[in-house]
């Protein structure tokens, strides 16, 4: 934690640093010498009160606008404009062109983020998504899932617009289930007091189910008793159950249609560290028939090769978690670098997994990894190849 904290530092001052040193210092006037420090010493104070415990929405709004708008196009003016000069060691005006495409791409940077920071974690999206077995009962061809994941309701405070939105176009959609791979809040039963009529609102023929994501256990915050945690903890589970949510808590269902009948399994967060690894599948999975076409609700993507995979026949997950960082560019996204299954579909040894990458986020900022609803239609039949 100590390192990367130290790193992170860096990243923000050094850019700083080579900027002040080499454009600033000595030619602007002293106003504008000292504006120039001013959303660096900001976003480091506000980060500085965070680790000390402090989280108004605010603070943390301002400190990743900071990050997002000024921090990281300075840093990508300071890359660019350095390989500049190394070049133009060799080649002429190479360093006054590297100048020249560090400025044009920092602004590319900072009006996408500035978008994405304003509008993009509210550009809620519906994906339609086909997913094919040859173990899924005849009558359950058709059959429409809608998945929602990482909420995140505190992200969005007491404005209840978005949520309101997205549960209309949800029931708009007339599924069959509806699922929650976990991430309600952020850190605090509270976060939920503004959405006690919105969320009760989803509605489906076969239910509402639900299960639990890291956050959900409400660890990541201080609290003044020992318990503090735990209290939270069950506060959310009850009123996930209040909303008349079935919150799966290493259990399963049977769903049925005519003759015909799946099971839905649900686990508590199973991860890797430093998130919490609660989950037991043997127990979820101990009163579901064997021959069973199964579908599991598991938090963590890295759960299907840790478990599934090797040790089950389970036929489909449904997971959430990474929310591609909220960041894509293309198919590209920095969640690749931590997740091998980071968002979409991913099929081995006739098993699949789908990774939502989620309806909100731990920060207002989103971009191309916009906000979505997964529309997902079980078909009979052998899956299509990738």
């Amino acid at each position: 934690m100590i390192l990367f904290l130290i790193c992170f530092i860096l990243l923000l001052l050094l850019p700083d640093l080579y900027i002040w040193f080499s454009f600033v210092r000595g030619t602007a006037p002293l106003l504008w010498s000292i504006a120039y420090w001013i959303p660096t010493t900001l976003a480091l104070s506000t980060m500085g009160l965070w680790l000390a415990g402090s989280h108004p929405d605010w603070m943390i709004r301002l400190f990743f606008g900071l990050l997002l708008c000024v921090s990281v196009p300075k840093l990508v003016f300071a890359v660019i404009s350095l390989a500049g000069r190394g070049i133009g060691l060799a080649v002429p005006h190479a360093a006054t062109v590297g100048h020249a495409a560090g400025i044009l791409a920092a602004a590319v940077v900072c009006v996408a983020f500035f978008y994405g920071f304003t509008r993009g974690w509210k550009r809620l999206e519906t994906k339609e998504i086909e997913i094919a077995s040859a173990d899924l009962p005849a009558a359950f061809d058709g059959y429409r899932i809608v998945q929602l994941s990482d909420l995140h309701v505190g992200t969005f405070g007491s404005d209840t617009t978005y949520l309101r939105q997205l549960v209309e176009q949800v029931n708009a959609l007339h599924p069959d289930m509806i699922v929650f791979t976990g991430d309600l809040v952020n850190d605090s039963a509270e976060e939920l007091d503004p959405y006690l009529e919105i969320l009760p609102r989803l509605s489906a023929p076969d239910g509402v189910f639900s299960i639990l994501g890291n956050h959900d256990y409400c660890t990541y915050r201080r609290y003044d008793t020992a318990d503090g945690a735990a209290r939270n903890l069950a506060e959310v589970k009850r009123r996930q159950r209040n909303f008349g949510w079935d919150l799966l808590l290493n259990e399963s269902r049977i769903v049925r249609r005519g003759g015909d009948s799946i099971a839905l399994i649900g686990v508590e967060n199973d991860g890797r560290p430093p998130f919490p690894s609660r989950g037991d599948l043997p127990r979820a999975m101990r009163e579901v028939p064997e021959n069973a076409f199964k579908i599991l609700l598991s938090h963590d993507p890295t759960h299907w090769r840790r478990e599934v995979l090797p040790r089950t026949d389970i036929q489909l997950m449904l997971a959430g978690h990474t929310h591609a960082m909220q960041l894509m560019i293309g198919d590209f996204s920095p969640a690749g670098w931590s997740y091998p299954e980071w968002g979409g579909i991913y099929r081995e040894n006739g098993q699949t997994l789908f990774v939502s990458i989620g309806a909100g986020g731990t920060v207002p900022f989103r971009f191309g990894a916009w906000p979505e609803i997964d529309v997902i239609t079980l078909r009979r039949g052998l899956p299509q190849k990738p």
